[in-house]
Formats: C-alpha cells, sequence, structure tokens
C-alpha cells in the first residue's frame, strides 16, 4: 500500500521581523513547548547583534544560516557485510535544519553566559565564518571528501 504524500505546514512569520526563518529559529530553540521563553531568547541575541555589529541582526543571521549550511553529508550505507561512509548532497530543507541544530548546539555547549548572549555570540561568529558551528559544517565537508571513493554507492 502506498503512503500517501505529507504536506508542508506553512510558517507564519515572526511579529517583530516579519521572517519565516527567524521563526522557524524561535521553534528550534523552544525546549517544552516554551515559545515565549525561546522568542524572549531570539529577540533578545538580535539586539545584542545589532548593538556590537550596528547592521541589521536580520542580515547578520541568514548570513550566519548560510554559512553554516552544508552542501555534503555522509551517510552509512551497508553493503554486503561492510558499512560504508557515503557522501550525500544536502537538499534544501534539511541544510537549514542542519544549520539551526549546529548554532543552537554551539551556544548550548558554552558555558557560564545567559542564552540569548550565546546565541549572538554564535550568530555572529558563523556569520564571520568562524565558530563551533562552522567547524562542524568544515568537519562534516573533509569527511564527506574523504569519503569519496564511495560515492558510487549513493543510488
Amino acid at each position: 500500500m502506498a503512503r500517501s504524500k505529507t504536506t508542508k505546514r506553512v510558517l507564519n512569520p515572526d511579529a517583530i521581523y516579519q521572517s519565516v526563518l527567524a521563526s522557524k529559529l524561535i521553534n528550534h530553540i523552544m525546549k517544552r513547548g516554551k515559545k515565549t521563553i525561546a522568542k524572549k531568547i531570539v529577540y533578545r541575541a538580535f539586539d545584542i547583534i545589532k548593538e556590537k555589529t550596528k547592521k541589521e541582526p536580520l542580515e547578520v543571521f541568514e548570513l550566519a544560516i548560510q554559512n553554516a549550511s552544508p552542501l555534503l553529508e555522509i551517510k552509512p550505507k551497508r553493503v554486503g557485510g561492510a558499512t560504508y561512509q557515503v557522501p550525500r548532497e544536502v537538499r534544501g530543507d534539511r541544510k537549514l535544519t542542519l544549520a539551526f541544530r549546529w548554532i543552537i548546539n554551539a551556544a548550548r555547549s558554552k558555558k557560564g553566559k545567559p542564552m540569548h548572549e550565546k546565541l549572538a555570540e554564535e550568530l555572529m561568529l558563523a556569520a564571520k565564518n568562524e565558530g563551533a558551528a562552522i567547524k562542524k559544517k568544515d568537519d562534516t565537508h573533509r569527511m564527506a571528501e574523504a569519503n569519496r571513493a564511495f560515492a558510487h554507492f549513493a543510488w
């Protein structure tokens, strides 16, 4: 029996910046349904970015997401008893999800500051092509490049 096609839900843009990308970030930061707390974190982080960079925070945020988005990833594929790390191209929505995940995890792993400060710092670093999220992307690309010999297993 064939599965029915899943429909993508349309996400409303956030209230302040009218950006769908910003509302996606809010949803990714949210824990246990506490959306108001997630909004405060994101908006405070954007205020810090505006204060420190003197640029529009949405531009810095979009540049950070663009810089942290991977082009390649590796997927394990089992062939005849051996598991190969097969490099694959990353599609649009997955690029965004991975970029959000890496930036948020990098911010959460830092210690000693409130989350909004850590998030602002990580977004500013990612916009400059630095920081833990960019390192994660580079490591993923390096792994994919090293396993390019197994690309013929991608079918």
